[in-house]
């Protein structure tokens, strides 16, 4: 079976001619063509803001080309001789949850497609198909073993058994679950399906220290989408920039479906920051010290008495989940909950409760911090427990 792309997306959407912006054209010289105040910002110090009167660059070719180039230096497919990324298979949004949004309004008509997600998993793809009035379809990960990793045969029968689902979504590594699922699930699940487009959520894919991203294998199935984000490792989620990989054929329609001026100036000069080699040294380094606390905070928090030492999840995002037991050793939503309110309201330590989440029975999610952060975290966390005990 050959993927047919123009058979996924819907056909008003797969015809779709971009808007064409006063940009487009002319970017240089007296700039009278796009109704913009020609007397500058509004503002009462105008240092470094002085462009701000003009609409932005629509297409961002800077950023998409020096991204690009990022990710097939860091590619796990380097062997596979794949074509490599260019600026023509990105996609930018006002972070990753517009790129979700836009993927299922391509691809899935409302009131009658739908979309697979695999619980437990990021709680924005049932949100995006409730706005777009697309049903959602659950095959659960695997917990059993406590591995979350896809289960890929259940996942090819229920599309087998259901033409209707046009996007399958893969959070990986998966949140709240941190585990990385296993890239030869991903390619096979590509190569047997073809009726839809596989996406692979990756926002925290830096942080994973078993496996690099998926991003070039959009060369290779022209059925496969991966996300990512500039909010997680490189520290910007105040900029809200997300980007989708993808064949350049399906990139041509996201772009032509974006509002013509999505990234804002601010947004596409500090992301080209980041892609400066001192930034991404920068990055790299901060990496590797949440991932170095990332196990010093796991160890510690799992040899308390009333915490599982059995570690749930993956340990490939920039968190960790720990469970919550009762006096009987099992797993207990009511002091998971007790101990997350106490935590916020007495300690100033917020994390997330996550128990009644598919397989994350008595679990807190908890972000890696700083050092400093994380000895707070664990000198009251302790504590609470303690006084929860007696």
């Amino acid at each position: 079976m050959t993927f047919d792309l123009s058979k996924i997306v819907r056909p008003r959407i797969f015809s779709l001619e971009p808007y064409r912006c006063a940009r487009d054209d002319f970017k240089e010289g007296i700039l009278l063509d796009a109704n913009e105040n020609p007397h500058g910002p509004t503002l009462k110090d105008t240092k470094g803001y002085s462009d701000l009167n003009r609409y932005p660059d629509p297409h961002q070719l800077g950023f998409k080309t020096k991204i690009a180039g990022l990710r097939n230096a860091q590619s796990s497919f380097k062997n596979e001789n794949l074509d490599p990324l260019t600026s023509d298979n990105v996609c930018l949004g006002v972070g990753s949850d517009e790129s979700i949004d836009a993927l299922i309004r391509a691809c899935c008509v409302p009131g009658k497609e739908k979309i697979l997600v695999m619980p437990p998993t990021y709680g924005m793809y049932s949100v995006c198909s409730d706005i777009n009035d697309v049903d959602l379809v659950k095959v659960p990960l695997v917990v059993e073993d406590n591995s979350f990793q896809m289960n890929l045969p259940l996942v090819l029968e229920t599309l087998k058994n259901d033409k209707s689902i046009k996007l399958v979504f893969i959070t990986s590594p998966g949140n709240p679950t941190g585990a990385l699922v296993d890239p030869k699930k991903i390619e096979e699940l590509a190569s047997q399906w073809q009726s839809g487009i596989v996406v692979v959520d990756e926002a925290y894919i830096d942080f994973a220290v078993t496996g690099g991203s998926a991003a070039p294998l959009v060369n290779k199935f022209p059925n496969v989408a991966v996300l990512q984000t500039l909010s997680k490792s490189f520290g910007l989620a105040g900029v809200r920039l997300g980007l989708t990989f993808t064949s350049k054929q399906l990139s041509k329609v996201l772009n032509a479906m974006k509002a013509p001026y999505n990234i804002s100036s601010l947004t596409s000069e500090i992301a080209l920051r980041a892609m400066e080699p001192e930034s991404i040294e920068i990055m790299k380094n901060t990496v590797h010290e949440v991932i170095e606390q990332r196990g010093r905070v796991l160890k510690e928090l799992t040899s308390l008495d009333q915490v599982s030492n059995t570690q749930i999840g993956g340990l490939d995002a920039n968190f960790i989940m720990v469970q919550i037991l009762d006096s009987d050793s099992k797993p207990c939503n009511r002091l998971a909950k007790t101990l997350y309110s106490k935590l916020a309201t007495e300690s100033k330590v917020v994390t997330r409760f996550r128990g009644t989440e598919y397989g994350c029975v008595g679990c807190l999610r908890i972000t890696i911090g700083t050092k400093d952060e994380n000895d707070h975290l664990v000198k009251e966390f302790t504590k609470i427990l303690e006084n929860l005990k007696n």
